[in-house]
């Protein structure tokens, strides 16, 4: 898997638990390691990765991930998991890079810490595009009524009985 990418990374970005996090398996791939010797670069300094930077996911939640296709591909990886994987946060892969002390871990953090803020962009502007929204419906929701009260104004005049045929006033001649 290259990094060179931010659409990529962005995949690799999902959500558990209401937060963007990368499944270790994911990152132990972009760093050209080992799954287990990520995780036990980790729990070497597991001071680094308090539960809001890292945390283990549940077996419903991997399930969840894999019936999602977002892990697994086409590929059969993970199928057989010995341990359930950890997500890291964006806060945990930025430690990440003071743990592993790689060129290559460098980069890759460098880069996804990139894809999270272009993500956080685009969901800030996504907000704003709906704030808009919700305010310009406001202001026609208001105009509706207006605009209905007129037409229905209209039809009243449209619908007004005629007037029966007066006869002109005196004497006439037939």
């Amino acid at each position: 898997m290259t990094f060179s990418s931010l659409d990529k990374l962005d995949s690799i970005i999902v959500t558990v638990r209401s937060r963007k996090v990368v499944i270790s398996s994911t990152l132990a791939e972009l760093y050209q390691v080992e799954p287990r010797s990520l995780l036990q670069a980790v729990k070497r300094n597991s001071a680094r990765f308090p539960d809001d930077f890292m945390f283990q996911l549940t077996k419903s939640e991997w399930d969840s991930l894999r019936s999602q296709n977002v892990i697994l591909e086409k590929s059969k990886k993970g199928e057989h998991l010995k341990y359930l994987p950890y997500a890291f946060t964006q806060e945990g892969i930025a430690m990440l890079s003071s743990v592993l002390k790689s060129t290559r871990a460098i980069e890759v953090n460098v880069s996804i810490m990139r894809a999270f803020v272009q993500m956080r962009s685009l969901l800030s502007s996504n907000r704003e595009l709906s704030r808009k929204i919700a305010e310009i419906e406001s202001k026609l929701g208001s105009q509706d009524h207006k605009i209905m009260t007129l037409f229905s104004a209209i039809r009243q005049l449209i619908e007004a009985p005629e007037a029966k045929k007066k006869y002109p006033i005196g004497f006439r001649k037939k």
